[in-house]
């Protein structure tokens, strides 16, 4: 089946099949977690954060190819951003990162958006900054 068929960039579907940044992150300073009642994706995103910058971020997600390629690309983008630069990615960053997506599938780089701002509000909750 060709990546035409399914509507997904050749960039998406490297992600799906070789994800980055893919487990949990034991020490993290802060989880975030996203879901959707639309086709039942969970997304958790785990951060470490050093000297208000992400040092680290990891990912375990349930879903589909999109929301697998979301949460990895999202991993990659959010590494060496302070914490106001990662509070300001969108979807839309996360949909260009991966060369675009269905628009039946935008509502897993939602879920990646959400996932990340939640994971910044735990660790700001955490460390007394909230």
């Amino acid at each position: 089946m060709s990546s035409e068929y399914l509507g997904y960039t050749e960039k998406v579907l490297e992600h799906f099949r070789n994800p980055h940044n893919m487990g949990k992150l034991d020490d993290a300073d802060g989880i975030g977690k996203a879901g959707s009642s639309m086709c039942g994706d969970i997304m958790w995103i785990y951060i470490r954060v050093e000297n208000n910058t992400i040092v680290d971020c990891k990912f375990e997600t349930v879903g589909c190819a999109a929301a697998i390629a979301s949460s990895s690309v999202l991993t990659d983008f959010v590494k060496g951003k302070t914490i106001e630069e990662a509070q300001k990615i969108s979807n839309k960053d996360v949909i260009a990162q991966l060369g675009g997506l269905p628009p039946i599938k935008v509502h897993c780089s939602v879920l990646a958006e959400d996932g990340i701002k939640a994971a910044i509000e735990d660790y700001l909750k955490k460390s007394h900054k909230l």
